[in-house]
């Protein structure tokens, strides 16, 4: 167990960028430490665009911003380093008592060491070279879910992990769900989209699956998911809308909060639903749902059995583990599921 000191720790800091799954997988370690820790201020490190799911949230102080994407860019050097320099300098002004890295990266244990504070956590598996940053290593694992995971941490501070409870911002009054009529009646919730390629379901066999289904279908993702959207909706014999690009995360969460299901690849909306106990049928190829599944009960894992899945490749000529599920194999699994 970590040596905390005879006194609560004052301020402590969350390393945690991304991705979105990623965030949401950290929820119960900010729970558990803000119960442990009542008195507290939590801050956060977060990538730039996914702050919509802590600002504002009542357990976090404060949000410190970092735009991750434009320090991989060589143009951006000089920039970045002020930047850097920068948020090293603020962050160490703060005088953290505790600094957890839970992302596990060169640049997040950089980040952790250049606070200054006098205990620094991380996992003994961290990569790129991150765990020589930290003064004590907490050993995770690699098969076991990224949410236990983080709650080793967690209870190496001292916390109960005994119930694990993912607490999400304060609901959003949005006027796009309010409004919206498809929105006020029985729906379900598609996910076309992923980081990876390797982990989309091809839009046609969404498509296929909508039209099958004897509900209306609301697919969500990001502006980058709009054409597949579109493609959906056309094969979906007018049975689904598409909000993909239309909402922020607050409004994501209250979309997904209300629907009756959802269908989803391995994704950050995928783990909203899952956090939220909304029920989940999760197409899986490439990935391990052992490690990035939907965490919980009463969601329905449903992938190929194929002797190369998982492979945990972002790159394939064949993708067969996704081109061979069929719609009408993802259909029968909801219908012996749900009643309709």
């Amino acid at each position: 167990m970590a040596n905390i000191g005879r006194k609560p720790p004052k301020k402590i800091l969350i390393v945690k960028p991304s991705s979105l799954g990623d965030v949401v997988h950290s929820l119960p370690f900010l729970n558990a430490v803000k119960e442990r820790f009542p008195k507290a201020e939590i801050h956060w490190v977060v990538a730039k665009g996914l702050e919509g799911l802590l600002t504002g949230h009542p357990m976090i102080h404060k949000v410190w911003l970092i735009n991750k994407d434009m320090w991989k860019k060589t143009t951006h050097i000089p920039h970045s380093f002020k930047e850097l320099h920068t948020l090293f300098r603020k962050l160490r002004k703060e005088h953290f008592d505790i600094v957890v890295d839970l992302q596990g990266l060169l640049r997040s244990g950089i980040i952790t060491m250049m606070t200054g504070a006098p205990l620094r956590v991380g996992f003994k598996e961290a990569r790129e070279g991150s765990r020589f940053f930290y003064t004590h290593k907490v050993k995770g694992g690699r098969d076991i879910h990224a949410v236990d995971r983080y709650l080793k941490i967690a209870h190496s501070l001292g916390c109960n992990i005994t119930d694990v409870c993912f607490p999400f911002p304060l609901s959003s009054n949005s006027s796009l769900i309010t409004h919206h009529s498809s929105l006020a009646r029985d729906y379900a919730v598609m996910v076309p989209g992923a980081r990876w390629k390797t982990k989309r379901w091809p839009p046609e066999k969404f498509g296929e699956l909508s039209s099958l289904l004897p509900l209306r279908t609301t697919i969500v993702g990001s502006k980058g998911d709009m054409s597949t959207a579109n493609e959906i909706i056309t094969l979906s014999n007018g049975k689904s809308i598409s909000l993909a690009g239309k909402t922020d995360l607050k409004e994501l969460i209250e979309v997904i909060r209300s629907a009756r299901f959802v269908v989803s690849n391995d994704s950050g909306p995928m783990h909203i639903a899952a956090a939220l106990g909304i029920p989940v049928f999760a197409i899986f190829g490439p990935t391990d749902p052992m490690r990035t599944g939907p965490y919980g009960k009463g969601h329905i894992i449903i992938r190929e059995d194929l002797t190369c899945s998982p492979c945990f490749r972002k790159k394939c000529n064949d993708l067969k583990c996704m081109k061979s599920l069929s719609a009408e194999k993802v259909y029968g699994v909801i219908k012996s599921r749900l009643s309709f």
